[in-house]
């Protein structure tokens, strides 16, 4: 089973890629690096399926070389990976970690060898946990700390990297980690939140000018995005929808592209949110030069009225779901490009992340047929004028999947867990059929 498009298709320049992130794929927690709010996190029973963590994950940190050559064999013309800040400064600030900064020189330097285009994202979830004891999120002095970290990478690597995002998903970082609990550091706190839902834009915005006073180019940000929709036509269930698309869409977008935060977020936040936060917008809207796009499903809402903060909830949707119970929803990627590029900005936009989860094997046709739904997404958003200039699959290997462990797949290439093993995918031979017209089958 094969993609219905062509390569093409997407325009001169168009790049394709896959992604992965340091924790989920590394291991190798050894020559000096740090301890991460992960490994603590997933050390604590009950937070994470089966008792799972990333010690070992695809040990990608003495593997990467094969796993560049599965990128390049398959005719990808760019990797996103993640720097896990904790092998570089395992205290999250002071003493760098030379064997740390000397791994990425290695998988930067094996990029280029394999005519890989490196795009690199600073923060991918692993903060440091010397960090974390000093409130992490939640002390607005780690916009220094993390602006220090990014002009570190950025003298170090810059010159040999074709983007820079600052952070992955603030929503995730903020509101999933602190308001539900779900995620690292586990806070289910609202004060918590909203600050952190602050200081992650915040610490953005002040390493996008750290960066760039250091000769910083292409830099960016990769956010999330979900349509948000009423269960229902009811007003109460379409006024839940909307304020959900404020939590998930609308908090990052117009904090990033018009420096203010949206007032029907805001006035649930407003008593909780760090003093003078308003005096920081001005950093927090610094310009980019490009927003990563990563987008898998939709949500539909209804009012819940016994929820004093935020009075929502979700319910579930009658579309065909993947196997971590997410609905499969092409719309809405066009969706949410042509929305941004109407409403928000002219800058380029790439789709960061879009994959789904399927059931352990290799011979994956669900999956197939969800890449090419949307890639068909991808395709209509450009008609209707939305500059997308990439696209990179999620993920390029089945790996440690957070709260999940190692339960749920998303991998183009299979991992047995354990001897390692990377077997292609028939999702990996679509796309290498597409890129390279290999038209080859899985072995």
């Amino acid at each position: 089973m094969m993609f219905t498009h062509k390569r093409a298709d997407f325009g001169e320049g168009f790049v394709f890629g896959a992604a992965t992130a340091a924790y989920q794929i590394e291991g190798g927690h050894t020559e000096g690096r740090g301890s991460s709010i992960w490994d603590t996190f997933a050390g604590t029973p009950g937070n994470v399926h089966n008792g799972d963590n990333g010690k070992y994950a695809c040990d990608h940190y003495n593997r990467w070389s094969e796993d560049l050559d599965l990128l390049s064999d398959g005719g990808f013309d760019a990797y996103r990976f993640s720097f896990a800040w904790p092998r570089i400064l395992p205290e999250g600030i002071g003493q760098v970690n030379q064997r740390g900064l000397d791994f990425y020189d290695r998988l930067i330097d094996g990029m280029l060898e394999r005519g890989l285009s490196p795009f690199a994202t600073l923060y991918h979830w692993d903060l440091p946990s010397a960090l974390q004891d000093k409130g992490g999120w939640l002390n607005r002095d780690i916009a220094g700390w993390f602006a220090d970290y990014a002009v570190l990478v950025t003298r170090r690597f810059g010159d040999r990297l074709a983007s820079t995002a600052t952070i992955n998903e603030p929503w995730c970082v903020a509101f999933l980690s602190h308001m539900l609990g779900i995620h690292a550091p586990g806070y289910r706190d609202v004060r918590a939140a909203a600050r952190a839902s602050h200081h992650v834009l915040y610490a953005h915005g002040t390493a996008i000018e750290a960066m760039r006073a250091v000769g910083g180019k292409n830099l960016g940000i990769v956010l999330n995005f979900e349509v948000a929709q009423g269960a229902t036509n009811k007003a109460e269930d379409m006024a839940a929808a909307r304020l959900w698309d404020g939590i998930f869409n609308r908090w990052y977008l117009d904090g990033v592209f018009r420096g203010k935060y949206p007032s029907d977020v805001l006035a649930h936040f407003m008593p909780h949110m760090p003093d003078g936060f308003a005096d920081d917008m001005a950093r927090v809207s610094t310009p980019i030069d490009w927003l990563g796009v990563n987008y898998y499903t939709r949500g539909l809402y209804e009012h819940d009225p016994d929820r004093a903060v935020f009075p929502l909830r979700k319910v579930d949707g009658p579309l065909e779901k993947t196997d971590i119970g997410w609905e499969i929803f092409p719309q809405g990627l066009e969706d949410i490009l042509t929305r941004i590029s109407a409403d928000y900005t002219s800058i380029p936009i790439y789709v960061t992340e879009n994959g789904m989860a399927e059931v352990e094997g290799v011979d994956d046709p669900r999956r197939v047929a969800y890449y090419d739904s949307h890639l068909a997404a991808v395709l209509a958003a450009k008609r209707r004028g939305a500059d997308v200039r990439g696209y990179f699959g999620w993920s390029l290997l089945d790996n440690f999947e957070w709260a999940e462990g190692y339960n749920k797949r998303f991998g183009l290439v299979h991992v047995d867990y354990r001897t390692q093993k990377r077997t292609p995918k028939s999702s990996y031979r679509a796309f290498q059929d597409l890129l390279t017209g290999a038209n080859r089958k899985v072995a």
